[in-house]
């Protein structure tokens, strides 16, 4: 048999002979994920630009755990007809990928635009639509042109105008056939992590840097949706976002519960609330605090760069759907602020908490940061719709990491069933969501992980030159659940 084991037809067959099941509309978007950093390799192909991943692993290649990098990485700059036989394969609605900054625009600015870069875009979205599964373009997955970062970076208050001319490019040549797009992903990771040394462009600034990146990433993005509504939408009537990336917070004990509003204003609020809340700007309760910490350590303005009236304005309302990545949850313990050492440390001593996993949660083997609680995604399902009030919401990334290579990873199968499960639950609870985005198609080079940590539905041989994509049993049960639009309910898969 092709995709569709019969491993798994045994479960299909249980589908139809009566057990309880839950369905998913006919609207509902089943998608899969990737990265252009990731996946495509070539690093140096063509005209294409450095970028300040490639910049950080061939001068710092001891970062990463493996070694590895991501100059060849899945080489989908030269596979991607077999990435849409996967899309394909797998019976998906929609293919989420980001396109290089510096691979279209090797300047970093328009004054270049890349032929070779535009056509791999441009045959990458016209086979996916000639199958039917729509492209959902991320213009920005944490590759920024290395010619940028030498003029600042996102701690330059020009980056708005940078992207701007950029963004502008993206939707002149590819938005007659885009209509899903992502300004930024993760913009917390964006800086939270590259001012925090664990990712590009690796610098050590949490106390300003980290800070100046936050307010200009919201205001990036917010320009970008603005040049979408005032330009092309009336052409192409598309749907602009970002994907923020939420943990689920809850309180260790009830004198917790102000230290867990705190902690989900840092991860959350600092990159939604300006956006997404009635009022805009920054979570009051955090500028306060954050304002409070930088007296006490002598700063004469704020860390956490006030908006203007004009820039609340300006920033709130920038969106047609919440895109969340959601991958595990937290309990919050309120702690000395000195003592407080979990991760990242600068926000557990901002608030004076630490980040536990709850005891009753599973573990994932690979990590010991992340616990397996599917429970998180409905509660953050109901707290964006109750919070924010946002209509739409689709779900961008959600996954399982492991370090085992097998191609039988029930546990990955399990969990992408449970998400799905507490996702239709929040449904019927009245939560509007678009689609469901599976992270990742296949394994790919995952940051400072390297090649350890797959998270792949299939997964790539990285020591074979044609980097063989192989189908895990993830892989046939989604392209399962994609077909029947259902999932099993309250059973617990059993393949053998």
């Amino acid at each position: 048999m092709n995709l569709i084991s019969a491993v798994v037809l045994s479960v299909l067959v249980n589908l139809g002979s009566g057990a309880q099941n839950l369905t998913f509309p006919p609207w509902f978007l089943f998608g899969v994920s990737s990265a252009a950093f990731q996946v495509e390799g070539g690093w140096n192909a063509s005209d294409k630009g450095e970028s300040i991943w490639d910049r950080l692993l061939h001068t710092h290649p001891d970062v990463i755990v493996d070694g590895t990098n991501g100059d060849v990485a899945c080489d989908s700059y030269h596979l991607w007809r077999r990435d849409i036989e996967m899309c394909e394969e797998l019976g998906v609605n929609v293919y989420r990928f980001s396109i290089s900054w510096p691979r279209l625009l090797p300047s970093g600015f328009p004054n270049y635009i890349s032929e070779d870069g535009k056509n791999y875009y441009n045959n990458l979205i016209d086979g996916l639509l000639e199958k039917g599964i729509q492209p959902l373009v991320t213009m920005y997955h944490w590759d920024l042109p290395q010619s940028l970062q030498d003029l600042g970076g996102w701690a330059n208050p020009l980056i708005v105008d940078w992207f701007a001319d950029y963004a502008r490019v993206l939707y002149t040549l590819f938005s007659d056939r885009v209509k899903y797009w992502l300004t930024l992903n993760e913009p917390m990771v964006i800086c939270d992590a590259g001012y925090g040394l664990m990712g590009a462009p690796f610098l050590d600034d949490t106390n300003i840097g980290l800070y100046l990146c936050n307010k200009h990433v919201l205001m990036v993005h917010a320009k970008a949706y603005r040049i979408y509504d005032e330009e092309f939408r009336h052409l192409h009537h598309g749907m602009v976002s970002l994907s923020n990336v939420a943990l689920w917070f809850e309180p260790e004990t009830p004198a917790d519960t102000e230290a867990t509003k705190l902690m989900m204003q840092f991860y959350e609020g600092r990159y939604a609330h300006a956006i997404y809340s009635k009022l805009g700007g920054w979570p009051p309760e955090l500028e306060k605090l954050l304002t409070e910490n930088g007296k006490r350590e002598g700063y004469p303005y704020p860390r956490l760069p006030p908006f203007t009236p004009e820039e609340i304005e300006y920033v709130k309302g920038t969106y047609d759907f919440y895109a969340l990545n959601h991958y595990t949850s937290k309990q919050v313990r309120k702690v000395d602020p000195d003592k407080a050492g979990s991760w990242p440390y600068y926000g557990s001593k901002e608030i004076g908490a630490d980040m536990v996993n709850g005891p009753a949660w599973e573990r994932a083997l690979s990590a010991t940061w992340f616990a397996i609680y599917p429970e998180g995604i409905y509660k953050q399902l109901l707290w964006m719709k109750n919070n924010y009030g946002v209509n739409n919401i689709m779900i961008t990334e959600n996954g399982l990491p492991s370090f085992e290579p097998t191609l039988y990873d029930l546990k990955r199968a399990n969990h992408i069933r449970n998400i799905l499960e507490q996702v239709h639950r929040a449904m019927t609870e009245g939560v509007h969501v678009l689609g469901y985005t599976v992270w990742s198609m296949m394994d790919n080079f995952e940051w400072t992980s390297g090649h350890k940590l797959k998270y792949g539905l299939y997964a790539v041989n990285f020591t074979d030159v044609h980097r063989t994509r192989t189908a895990r049993e993830s892989a046939r049960f989604y392209a399962s659940v994609t077909r029947t639009r259902t999932i099993p309910l309250h059973e617990t898969m059993d393949f053998e």
